[in-house]
């Protein structure tokens, strides 16, 4: 018990500086609700791909400074502290840190970055083999010692995906000074996946020194300048990086709002990159013209039910009854004008991993006797949905008002005024009964993800979720490593998602980094990460 709160008070702060993404149907829409979708939902691909991209651009140029819209701010470099992915400061940290592999999804290979190799002959040991002469930004090396320390003090400290490799991990030994190797306690066919982002941005033994002042020193392409809060943190390259000092001179991340305004800013040249998520957004994006990267993500937007002791939804007949009567159609139409992929299904049905299962029918007659069965049992049939003002997430919540209703719920909405009073109400404080999210379940790590949203144990499992029988097969897809063998279990897990009803699936859909045409050499990885060791600016 006493780990298990620690683990929930580093996670309060992590999850604090992410409220943007966390909040995710708060947002499905842009700014002014008003995107437009001519086609049928569904039509629109959302496969992970590069989109718009030139084959052969030229030569790089030398010099620039490159501007990139944040979707959400990092408010810290600590990996440990915020979600070390593309939408929320994890394309600055993996500037300033690099990572030891890339996540290539046109192939599904783990390509070299700081790590000369990542190799195993069994799934279990694991050898990662590092480049000679690597340095860190403070001049110290990048040696197996500084890979462990590093790892170690992230998954000691519970960052994203670091409860499932602490779990896994047997033992690290540092064979030579450029050679780590990595015991497991079971075979993890996908292990790099980790080393693609949070596990494997390397730390400076300088960097976490002091558990007081953190410093953000790293081997990345780019050295940590400074940090305008609410406006922008700046890196400039590093004429030591291994691989060549960077095309660019600096980068500017900066904080614009919502993603509507990132990309107006966008397209009138203000800024050279930006992050996208609304709904109706990613669409237009999409099937435009610039280019890009898309992520797929399965649970893009989904409902959480809050399963802990003291709120009417522990009970799983109430939640298998909101469940039913929940239809992602008349929510995205609500909220998105009809954009995205509707789905109820765990995993989205265009995702590689997806098992084809039938999702979770819409049955309001089913909901109403379930009602009635735990009203007979005391049940006083109220229940309360926690949102924000925001005009999305209002119009949310009044159709699941309206939904929940006509089944025999009596719906008391809860909108605060602000993310951080949403983010503290459902994920430190566990206040709520109802909450929308974006667990976002994407194909390059389906194991990790369903670990992080659904695990008894995880620091992240929003609805406090806990099933023995879902932990063993979540621990059978991370043992499978690919579709065809995971298939078995991932189709268990999804009967298990709609008879425990822990949440409900809204939509399917895609992320999608965006950046003008005269901006080249942008490397797309995991978790939504863009690298910019190779990126440039024509002139």
């Amino acid at each position: 018990m006493k780990t298990r709160i620690s683990r929930r008070v580093r996670w309060a702060g992590l999850l604090a500086a992410t409220a943007l993404v966390v909040t995710g149907c708060a947002d499905t829409s842009d700014d002014n609700n008003s995107g437009n979708k001519d086609d049928a939902p569904g039509s629109v691909d959302y496969t992970t791909r590069l989109i718009n991209v030139q084959d052969d651009a030229g030569d790089p140029v030398q010099g620039g400074t490159l501007r990139v819209s944040e979707y959400g701010e990092a408010r810290t470099l600590n990996p440990t502290q915020t979600y070390p992915t593309g939408s929320t400061g994890g394309n600055i940290m993996a500037a300033v840190y690099d990572t030891l592999v890339r996540y290539d999804a046109a192939t599904d290979e783990f390509v070299p970055q700081l790590a000369e190799s990542v190799e195993s002959s069994d799934d279990i040991t694991w050898t990662i083999k590092l480049r000679e002469g690597v340095t860190f930004h403070d001049g110290t090396p990048l040696d197996a010692e500084a890979v462990i320390g590093s790892i170690t003090y992230y998954t000691n400290a519970y960052g994203l995906h670091a409860l499932l490799t602490k779990s896994q991990i047997k033992s690290m030994t540092a064979v030579d000074p450029l050679t780590v190797q990595i015991e497991m306690n079971q075979a993890w066919p996908r292990f790099p996946i980790v080393l693609t982002n949070g596990v494997g941005m390397i730390l400076a033994p300088a960097a976490y020194a002091d558990p007081e002042a953190f410093k953000p020193i790293g081997a990345g392409p780019f050295v940590f300048e400074s940090y305008a809060p609410q406006e922008k943190t700046v890196v400039v390259a590093n004429e030591d990086y291994w691989n060549g000092r960077p095309n660019l001179d600096k980068i500017e991340f900066m904080v614009l709002g919502a993603d509507q305004t990132g990309y107006e800013t966008l397209k009138s040249n203000g800024v050279d990159v930006t992050f996208i998520r609304a709904t109706a957004l990613v669409d237009e994006v999409i099937e435009g013209d610039l280019p890009g990267a898309v992520t797929y993500a399965g649970l893009a937007n989904n409902l959480w039910f809050n399963a802990r002791e003291g709120h009417p939804t522990a009970d799983p007949r109430v939640r298998q009854a909101l469940a039913l009567a929940f239809d992602p159609t008349i929510y995205l139409e609500r909220t998105a004008n009809g954009a995205g992929d509707p789905s109820k299904t765990l995993i989205g049905p265009d995702s590689e991993w997806s098992t084809g299962v039938e999702p979770m029918a819409v049955d309001p007659e089913a909901a109403k006797k379930l009602v009635e069965e735990a009203k007979a049992d005391g049940f006083d049939g109220k229940v309360t949905i926690v949102g924000n003002n925001q005009p999305a997430s209002q119009a949310g919540a009044q159709a699941m008002k309206a939904m929940f209703e006509a089944v025999g719920f009596e719906v008391t909405l809860d909108l605060v005024t602000n993310i951080a009073d949403q983010v503290q109400k459902i994920y430190v404080d566990h206040d709520f009964d109802i909450a929308a999210a974006a667990t976002s379940i994407h194909d390059e790590d389906v194991a990790g993800r369903l670990h992080s949203a659904l695990s008894t144990y995880s620091p992240v499992n929003v609805g406090g979720y806990a099933s023995a029988e879902m932990d063993a097969l979540i621990a059978e897809v991370q043992q499978a490593g690919d579709p065809a063998s995971a298939k078995e279990a991932l189709t268990k897990i999804e009967a298990l998602w709609a008879s425990d009803a822990p949440g409900v699936a809204i939509n399917a859909g895609a992320m999608v980094n965006v950046w003008n045409e005269d901006v080249h050499g942008i490397k797309p990885s995991s978790e939504t990460l863009i690298l910019f060791d190779e990126a440039w600016i024509e002139k």
